[in-house]
């Protein structure tokens, strides 16, 4: 992302793409839940450096406007032999440096904004989001290690649909973020 990240937003930030990679996002999550999946690894605990290396790559995907950094490791993981739990557990495990050096990447190049005098600010929104994101990722692996995720699938095709039309009968000036 680092590499490419100019070039992505110069090339593929826009609706048309966008919309597209939600359509193909929810059109292989559906594959995914309808396939047959061998469970190699029931827990993170279970997985060798080999299956962290191809859930990393899965990762890599979310370079790629419109498509879910979280839905690509899941999804990956289970395509590669991963339980639905471990393969929630290890995206969220995974999330944890991926997030943080694109934060403090994203601080240094907005370093002139930042004032000594917003640090209660900061402190404080950084404690909430810690205790939010401690309880619905708790929640959330209970929930995605009995649940599919068809009813995402609908969501992303059906937003991506609306996004292409919206666009296309000019409706909506979807405008480079």
């Amino acid at each position: 992302g680092l590499i490419c990240g100019k070039w992505l937003k110069a090339h593929l930030f826009n609706a048309p793409v966008v919309a597209s990679t939600f359509i193909l996002g929810g059109l292989i999550i559906l594959w995914a839940e309808r396939k047959d999946h061998h469970e190699r690894v029931a827990t993170t605990d279970d997985m060798s450096w080999l299956d962290a290396l191809k859930v990393g790559i899965a990762q890599a995907f979310a370079v790629i406007p419109g498509t879910s950094r979280s839905g690509a490791t899941i999804i990956g993981g289970m395509l590669f032999g991963l339980s639905r739990k471990s393969a929630t557990e290890f995206t969220f495990f995974l999330a944890i440096p991926t997030l943080a050096i694109a934060s403090l990447y994203e601080l240094y190049k907005e370093r002139a904004l930042l004032s000594m005098d917003d640090i209660g600010m900061w402190t404080a929104g950084m404690l909430a989001s810690f205790i939010s994101a401690f309880f619905v990722v708790r929640w959330l692996i209970r929930f995605v290690s009995t649940h599919s995720f068809k009813a995402f699938a609908w969501y992303r095709i059906a937003f991506g649909l609306i996004v292409l039309l919206t666009w296309q009968m000019g409706w909506v000036h979807w405008v480079d973020a």
